[in-house]
């Protein structure tokens, strides 16, 4: 792996951050013990939902949540082709099926528009889905209220992958309070906003769909004689109800989350200054920047511009690389991914997330990045696009 002077994304791990770990070392609970419960009740009070489940990553969350609203064989998801592949993959983790919704060309969110015209048409074919996962790309929330309202009038559930967006709001509450869906994703990557080095939150309101999750998560098991088909032996006895996975998350990832959490909203802070600082560095250049909904603030998880035409998207890319700029694409648009291609998606089927593609950079984006840094990279894109091959 290269190691770039700037990197686009970086975690921010201190001494606190050390010692909370290293308790956890020192205690007798390694995982399954009483940091997961403090991070879990940590979360949901800082994003204001009633539950919240912890699980070793976002990837495993989105899986869980598909399965505790009982997605499966002849079932359909649809999600955003803008995105990581685990959106989509959680589908076909649980044999269903998996389509996409164009991406909107100003947010870069799943288009409420298309989404609203896909299932007018899905309707009369009965061919609607049964889950939705709007991606709240790079940190802004998706038209969550508009998206609630369409699922209120189809009939289809929401999971909202806010993977980018924990310390993001939307209609100024905490993006993950669950309030226009049935669960949130988070994820706590090392290049997200806080980080458990891996590991995901599933937030929902509903405590069926919790109970479920975390049943899930560990193996399907239950020790609730209410849930179980027999008598207990004794104290000890536990019951498999449901096939379920190792999903779980350990203390030391809870402990360093819950440090990490005490410091998220001035993570959030410095990477909306670096925002602004982009959008004034490099305004006169040949860029198509990012722009920000009136009803969301984003947290800032990536920094996308897009390369306008007449300007070669791989020449620039190659040059901030060359004097080590850690630049990265997100996303190569999922359904051209082979595995896609081979259930019969096609270059073509989503032209706006493949557009956005086609001239998108990621920029360094991490609450760490000093004013200095940011500097260079604004001048060797500068000096990247002026001298065109």
């Amino acid at each position: 792996m290269t190691a770039f002077r700037i990197p686009y994304g970086r975690q921010d791990i201190r001494d606190d951050d050390v010692e909370a770990v290293n308790e956890v070392l020192r205690s007798d609970w390694l995982t399954q013990g009483p940091a997961v419960a403090r991070f879990e009740a940590a979360i949901a009070g800082y994003c204001g939902a009633t539950h919240a489940v912890a699980l070793n990553s976002a990837t495993s969350a989105l899986h869980v949540a598909c399965l505790a609203l009982g997605l499966g064989p002849g079932d359909r998801l649809w999600t955003s082709p803008n995105t990581f592949l685990a959106s989509a993959n959680c589908a076909r983790y649980c044999r269903a099926d998996v389509d996409f919704v164009d991406i909107d060309p100003t947010s870069y969110n799943m288009s409420a528009d298309a989404l609203s015209r896909k299932l007018e048409k899905a309707a009369v074919a009965d061919e609607l889905p049964k889950i939705v996962v709007p991606v709240h790309f790079a940190g802004q929330s998706c038209d969550m209220h508009r998206i609630h309202a369409l699922a209120q009038e189809y009939g289809f559930h929401t999971i909202e992958d806010a993977s980018h967006a924990v310390g993001g709001t939307y209609l100024n509450e905490p993006v993950g309070n669950c309030k226009f869906s049935d669960i949130c994703i988070l994820s706590f990557h090392p290049v997200k906003i806080i980080t458990t080095a891996e590991g995901g939150m599933a937030l929902t309101n509903d405590d069926e769909l919790a109970a479920r999750m975390a049943r899930l998560r560990s193996h399907g098991m239950t020790r609730d004689p209410a849930l179980m088909d027999c008598d207990a032996d004794g104290p000890w006895f536990y019951q498999q109800i449901d096939l379920g996975f190792n999903y779980r998350m350990t203390d030391m990832q809870a402990a360093l989350g819950c440090s990490q959490l005490t410091r998220i909203d001035g993570y959030v802070a410095r990477r909306r200054d670096l925002a602004a600082r982009y959008q004034a560095l490099l305004s006169n250049l040949p860029l198509r920047l990012p722009r920000q909904s009136a009803d969301a603030m984003s947290a800032w998880h990536l920094y996308v511009v897009q390369v306008l035409s007449g300007h070669d998207r791989r020449r620039v890319f190659e040059h901030l690389r060359s004097v080590g700029i850690g630049v990265n694409v997100h996303y190569i648009p999922v359904h051209t991914q082979a595995y896609y291609r081979r259930l019969g998606f096609r270059p073509g089927m989503y032209p706006e997330a493949e557009e956005y593609y086609r001239r998108a950079i990621s920029l360094p984006m991490f609450a760490t990045l000093t004013d200095e840094q940011q500097d260079f990279v604004a001048a060797e894109l500068r000096r990247a696009l002026h001298e065109r091959a």
